[in-house]
C-alpha cells in the first residue's frame, strides 16, 4: 500500500473511531413507508418514550463503570455471560430531541469457562460432570429468560443483532434497542455482543477487533443454538452489521453444516427465518464460501452417508444483503485487506466481471431464491456506513421484511428491481444525522 493510500485509510478509520462514540446516542427516528394500500401502511415505530429491557449475551470481560455499575469492556472473557440491559430515554439539551441511554445492566448467569474440563476414563476422554452440569444450568437459565420475555411479546419470535468494529457494549445495546423499536417492540430482542473496541488505536485496532470477532464465533454458535432450542420460539431472525456479518457468516456456516449432517436445514433445525447483513465488512468470495459451504460439498455426509444430489428443504430461510457502493468505511477495509470487493459495497455496476456468475448463483435459479441483494441508493453522510440505523427507507424495508414477511417485489417493500436477485431502494430520503 503506497503512502497516499495508507493516509486515506487512516483518515477514514479515525472518523470511524469517532463514530463509535456518537452511536451511543441513537436518535429515535419515525419510520414510514411510501404510499401503499391502507392495510399495509402502519409501519411507524411504537411509542418511543418508554424504557426497554433487552436480553444480552456476551463474551466481553465484565467491568465496573461510574457509580459502581456493571458493564462489559473490550477485553475477551473465557466465558459467555447473559442478562438484562435496560434502555431509558433522556432529554438532550436541545429541546424536543429525545435520545436513549443504557440505564442498568444486570447479569443473570454465565456458561462455564472454556475450554470445558475433560478427564480420561476407561472409555476415552469425557467432559467432566461439573462442566456438563454447569453448562446445563446456564442453558436452562438463559432459556428461562427468553421464555419470560416471550410470555409478554406480541410475536413469539426472536430478533438477534450482532454489531461491528469498534462498538462498545453500550453501542451494541443502543443499536439493538433502535432496531427493536423500529420493529414496534413486537419481538424478543437480544444483543449479541463480542469484544470490539479494543486497544491499538484507529488503524491497528481494526486488526485487534478482527481477531476478537473470530474469537466470538464458537460462543455465538452456542448461543444461537440455545436460543433456537427455547420452547415457544417460533422464528429466529439474525441481523448483523459491518464486521459482525463475518461473525454471523461463520456461525451460519457451522450451524448449516450441523443441520445438514443431521438431514435438516437452518430453518428446520434452528427456526432461522431471516439472516440480514447490513453493510457487510466481508470479502465477497469469503462470504460465498462460508454461507454456502454445505451446498458446494456433495461429499458431506447427509445423515449416515453422502447423497450428492440431495439438499434439505430451506423452508422460510432467507438471506438479505444491504450494500452501498458509496460506503467509505468499506473502501478503507478493502484497502487494508486487499479484497477485490467487500460484500457491503456490492452493486451491479461495480461487480468484478469474473464474479457475475458466482453472485447470480447466490439467489438466482441455482440457489432457489435464497438471497436478495439490496443496494442502498442514499448517501448516508460522510462515512455512509450506519444507514441501517438512520435511513427511514432502509428501516421501513426492514419492518416489511421481518414484521410483515414481505418478499422483495411486494408493494410493501420500497425496492426497484434491477434484475433478480438485485434490487435498489427507491426512496433516497435521509434521516437528519
Amino acid at each position: 500500500m503506497d503512502f497516499c493510500r495508507a493516509v486515506a485509510v487512516l483518515l477514514v478509520l479515525v472518523c470511524l473511531d469517532g463514530c463509535a462514540a456518537q452511536r451511543a446516542e441513537v436518535v429515535a427516528q419515525p419510520v414510514a413507508t411510501s404510499p401503499v394500500p391502507r392495510s399495509t401502511q402502519a409501519v411507524r415505530t411504537q411509542q418511543r418514550s418508554g424504557a426497554n429491557d433487552l436480553l444480552y449475551v456476551t463474551d466481553r470481560e465484565p467491568t465496573v463503570v461510574s457509580g459502581n455499575r456493571l458493564s462489559y469492556g473490550a477485553k475477551r472473557a473465557i466465558f459467555l455471560s447473559f442478562g438484562s440491559v435496560s434502555i431509558a430515554p433522556r432529554r438532550n439539551s436541545v429541546a424536543s430531541k429525545r435520545e436513549f441511554q443504557v440505564d442498568t445492566v444486570s447479569e443473570t448467569g454465565r456458561f462455564p469457562a472454556t475450554p470445558y474440563g475433560v478427564v480420561a476414563t476407561a472409555k476415552g476422554l469425557r467432559r467432566t460432570p461439573a462442566a456438563v452440569a454447569a453448562h446445563e444450568r446456564a442453558v436452562a437459565s438463559l432459556q428461562a429468560e427468553i421464555v419470560r420475555r416471550l410470555a409478554v411479546a406480541r410475536r413469539k419470535e426472536v430478533v438477534v443483532f450482532i454489531h461491528g468494529y469498534n462498538n462498545s457494549f453500550e453501542d451494541a445495546a443502543l443499536a439493538t434497542d433502535e432496531i427493536c423499536r423500529t420493529l414496534q417492540n413486537q419481538f424478543v430482542c437480544i444483543v449479541l455482543t463480542w469484544p470490539a473496541g479494543g486497544t491499538g488505536g484507529s488503524f491497528f485496532g481494526y486488526n485487534v477487533d478482527r481477531e476478537s470477532s473470530e474469537f466470538a464465533v464458537a460462543d455465538f454458535k452456542k448461543a444461537v443454538r440455545v436460543i433456537a432450542g427455547t420452547k415457544g420460539v417460533e422464528r429466529l431472525h439474525l441481523l448483523a452489521h459491518s464486521r459482525g456479518t463475518d461473525v454471523l457468516a461463520s456461525v451460519v456456516q457451522q450451524l448449516a453444516i450441523e443441520a445438514y449432517v443431521s438431514r435438516s436445514s437452518l430453518w428446520q433445525r434452528y427456526k432461522i427465518a431471516n439472516a440480514v447483513f447490513f453493510a457487510p465488512d466481508i470479502d465477497l468470495d469469503v462470504a460465498s464460501s462460508k454461507l454456502f459451504a454445505w451446498v458446494s460439498d456433495p461429499d458431506l455426509a447427509f445423515g449416515s452417508k453422502s447423497t450428492p444430489s440431495t439438499l434439505p428443504s430451506q423452508g422460510s430461510m432467507h438471506l438479505t444483503v444491504y450494500s452501498s457502493p458509496r460506503d467509505e468505511a468499506l473502501k478503507a477495509s478493502t484497502l487494508i485487506s486487499g479484497s477485490a470487493l467487500r460484500l457491503g459495497q456490492l452493486a451491479v455496476g461495480n461487480l468484478p466481471s469474473d464474479r457475475n456468475e458466482a453472485a447470480s448463483k447466490w439467489a438466482g435459479s441455482h440457489m432457489g431464491g435464497l438471497v436478495d441483494f439490496v443496494e442502498y441508493s442514499g448517501g448516508g453522510g460522510f462515512i455512509g456506513h450506519s444507514y441501517f440505523l438512520s435511513d427511514v427507507t432502509i428501516k421501513a424495508d426492514l419492518v416489511a421484511l421481518i414484521r410483515d414477511g414481505a418478499k422483495a417485489g411486494d408493494p410493501r417493500r420500497q425496492l426497484v428491481e434491477i434484475g433478480r436477485p438485485f434490487w435498489r431502494t427507491s426512496d433516497t430520503r435521509q434521516a437528519a444525522r
